[in-house]
């Protein structure tokens, strides 16, 4: 069985072959760029449903856990923008991350029990958590772009606006399923589908933040570099409903989104 203590031996061959399809990437061999990737993903894919049956139960409950997610969607998204755009930077930069992500989890892994409490013990929990973490990697890499942009200036091109707001209109999609998702779990475990925690009064900020970028480039498209800003803000609240969120004194023992210790 898979446990925790096996990650390394998945981890490291993954960081390795992402590493190595960035570096093949930037050579121009694309083949072997997304090859390289997608092994690797594979590798760390493998070690995620391993624990899920070791667990017995998604691993989800943990920061840590939800990093390992977090770690796995980084590189896919990097390849989807690869794939289409052949953005070589997106794809680099997204494996950077990644192996962040991954090295935090070797050091620090947060490991808790192996139950799960009644709360999190809903069909709703995964399909939530995960559709979260692929859209928090899609709007990470829009973030990149965003940052990309705003450096490069009047010199940037509008494919490149293009690839941004692609992001932005996915990743978006993706955090409105979640939330619908979550509302459906809320309800089943609590009684109510939103109750305005602190947690959720963050998710609509960050849902509302990334509309109003939205909202800003279909009505005001010349107005780019205060959409770029907008979009930089909104990752800041992503930030904050991700794990910020856990520091307010506010979320301190009332909140139903502070279970994993």
């Amino acid at each position: 069985m898979i446990s925790w203590n096996m990650f390394t031996w998945f981890a490291v061959p993954a960081a390795i072959l992402w590493i190595a399809g960035a570096a093949a990437a930037w050579k121009d061999r694309r083949k072997l760029a997304s090859a390289l990737t997608l092994t690797g993903i594979a590798v760390f894919l493998a070690f995620i449903l391993g624990m899920w049956v070791s667990l017995e139960r998604p691993p989800l409950r943990t920061m840590g856990e939800t990093r390992l997610w977090y770690a796995f969607f980084l590189p896919v998204a990097g390849m989807l923008v690869y794939s289409k755009w052949k953005y070589k930077w997106i794809l680099s930069f997204s494996t950077m991350m990644a192996v962040m992500f991954t090295c935090i989890n070797i050091f620090k892994p947060e490991i808790h029990s192996k139950a799960l409490m009644p709360a999190l013990q809903s069909p709703w929990f995964a399909p939530h958590v995960i559709v979260y973490m692929f859209a928090y990697a899609l709007l990470g890499a829009a973030t990149v772009m965003a940052v990309y942009l705003l450096v490069k200036g009047s010199k940037a091109q509008d494919r490149e606006y293009e690839i941004c707001d692609n992001l932005v209109y996915v990743g978006l999609a993706f955090m409105t399923f979640g939330m619908l998702f979550g509302a459906l779990w809320a309800k089943e475990a609590w009684g109510h589908y939103w109750t305005w925690d602190p947690k959720e009064t963050w998710a609509a900020i960050t849902w509302l933040s990334y509309l109003g970028y939205i909202h800003l480039r279909l009505a005001s498209p010349k107005e780019k570099k205060t959409a770029l800003w907008v979009l930089v803000f909104s990752f800041v609240c992503l930030q904050m409903c991700w794990w910020g969120v856990n520091y307010l004194p506010s979320a301190q023992g009332r909140s139903a989104h502070t279970y994993s210790k």
